[in-house]
């Protein structure tokens, strides 16, 4: 695929740093783990367990983000001086089942598109297309905001990768209510067992509505959804034959739905009772059944636990550390929290030169910055529909197999936005860059860090096409003020602070601390985790 120069002058700019991750983050950083002793000096040193190391705030910064949003403060503290194992436990053992958001006034409505809709004058469809658009719109809006508010940023996580896993989408099922559904269920189950999740998500009327599987029928089966559960929910490509399929779909006939309540409904009469050949195996099987056997088979431990590598540790899985995590996963019975747990605490997970190495999806850049920087906002439809303009249109991904994340969430357009949306924040400030004088005092400051109170503070708007950022307030907790000039410790906690790595480019010595910052975010490793 070509790309936007753009996008090219990014990844070249990426390059560097993520090279150089090993050898230097930032001065006085994590260096010493990834140092070279001597082998002989080595060999005397006791063989520390390394789930047992303590978290650097660094270390905890990483930790939070990859797994979660960019921390603030009150999120980081509490991480920080725990071992990696702990940190980890406490970050599992808090996750939640449910949204803190309240669920959309119409979350009980009835469908959209029941029997009623047969006789529907041209207005009055008109009209009902109307609603459903807002619906959907307020759909993503509620999800937008459970990610910028939640106190479980790794459910919204792996709801979000449940999301990608099993894909739906409104293009399709056009029914906000069961897409609604759909992810309270994908929440609820989002770090619970697989096994349970796949027999609900398969049975669930949006997935029956996306993969064709709701007019399944004996003498006439859709292999549709049978390809997709083996190619995209378990297998994967490679690891079963076209005779598989057509034996599975015949196994899934009888599942439907009932349309005027939108619920799996079991159909009998259209079931095929006949005998089954599905990877070696045979009987009488119906749905569920086919559905245990691929539960049965290796791959399938190995192909999701796959995919939780890439979208949590890096782009190219270690084959050895992923199949004993893909043990764990399997010997549990699918616990996808023993999953998880195995994950964050593979050596590859902690190891500098994958730090820097994933690409923020735009839901992830959005609710990061916000998050961080405690960005205020008028109406949650802005998160979501920024997402849209950055790429990702929560529930509507492109296709069955969702979005490819990685570098393809850049290209020169969205790149473009992305600064645009940061260059927007700071147009949004309270009174950063009007020239006030610092109000800090001087027993709060860095040494060293220059005053430039140069005119009178000129208000700027409390909102700015619907965004508020208050950055005195936030520079304030670096005893900083937006006019103040950082010196080099206060430049380098900033840096900390925002980047996963060092910046690709120079920044401009001499700059007040508004300016840096800015610069900070426009920077290729802002968009890193």
């Amino acid at each position: 695929m070509v790309r936007g120069l753009a996008c090219l002058a990014l990844i070249g700019a990426l390059a560097a740093p993520m090279a150089q991750a090993s050898e230097s983050r930032y001065p006085g950083g994590n260096q010493a783990s990834h140092a070279t002793p001597a082998k002989a000096a080595r060999s005397a040193q006791p063989v520390v367990d390394p789930s047992a190391r303590v978290l650097t705030p660094d270390d905890a910064r990483y930790l939070l983000t990859r797994t979660g949003y960019a921390p603030d403060a009150r999120e980081l503290a509490p991480f920080v001086g725990l071992t990696r194992a702990q940190a980890v436990d406490r970050l599992l053992a808090q996750a939640r089942r449910t949204a803190v958001t309240p669920a959309p006034v119409w979350a009980q409505d009835p469908p959209l598109y029941g029997p009623a809709t047969k006789n529907m004058t041209a207005d009055e469809r008109r009209a009902l297309n109307e609603r459903r658009n807002r619906m959907a719109a307020s759909l993503s809006a509620w999800w937008a905001q459970e990610m910028a508010t939640t106190p479980s940023p790794l459910t919204e996580r792996m709801t979000m990768f449940w999301h990608n896993h099993f894909v739906s989408s409104g293009d399709k099922v056009r029914e906000p209510v069961v897409l609604y559904r759909q992810n309270v269920l994908l929440r609820a189950n989002a770090l619970g067992n697989f096994g349970t999740m796949l027999h609900e998500v398969s049975k669930d009327p949006a997935m029956l509505i996306y993969l064709d599987g709701d007019g399944n029928r004996k003498g006439r089966p859709n292999e549709n959804f049978a390809r997709e559960v083996m190619e995209l929910f378990t297998l994967g490509e490679g690891h079963y034959t076209e005779q598989d399929v057509r034996e599975a779909a015949r196994a899934y006939t009888g599942w439907s739905i009932e349309r005027t309540t939108m619920t799996f409904v079991w159909r009998p009469n259209v079931h095929d009772t006949g005998e089954k050949t599905v990877l070696g195996r045979t009987g009488d099987f119906d749905g569920d059944q086919v559905l245990d056997i691929l539960l049965a088979h290796p791959e399938t431990a190995t192909f999701v636990v796959g995919k939780l590598w890439r979208e949590f540790v890096s782009p190219v899985p270690d084959t050895a550390q992923l199949g004993r995590v893909a043990n764990a996963f399997r010997a549990s019975g699918y616990d996808i929290r023993v999953a998880m747990r195995a994950l964050l605490l593979t050596p590859t997970f902690w190891d500098m030169r994958v730090r820097g190495t994933l690409v923020k999806s735009p839901s992830e850049f959005v609710t990061d910055t916000v998050r961080e920087f405690d960005i205020g906002y008028d109406d949650p439809q802005l998160l979501a529909q920024q997402m849209r303009v950055l790429g990702q249109d929560l529930f509507r991904p492109p296709n069955v197999k969702g979005w490819p994340g990685g570098d393809a969430w850049i290209d020169s357009t969205t790149l473009l936005a992305r600064k645009q949306f940061v260059e927007r924040m700071f147009r949004a400030t309270e009174s950063a860059n009007a020239g006030g004088p610092s109000s800090m005092s001087s027993m709060q400051t860095y040494a060293g860090v220059q005053r430039t109170a140069l005119r009178a503070a000129q208000p700027m708007p409390r909102t700015v096409a619907g965004v508020r950022f208050d950055l005195s307030r936030w520079l304030g907790s670096y005893a900083l003020g937006p006019v103040d000039v950082p010196d080099v410790a206060a430049r380098e906690a900033l840096q900390r602070a925002v980047l996963p790595l060092a910046p690709a480019a120079p920044q401009a010595p001499g700059v007040n601390s508004a300016a840096f910052l800015q610069a900070l975010l426009m920077d290729p490793a802002y968009q890193l985790k």
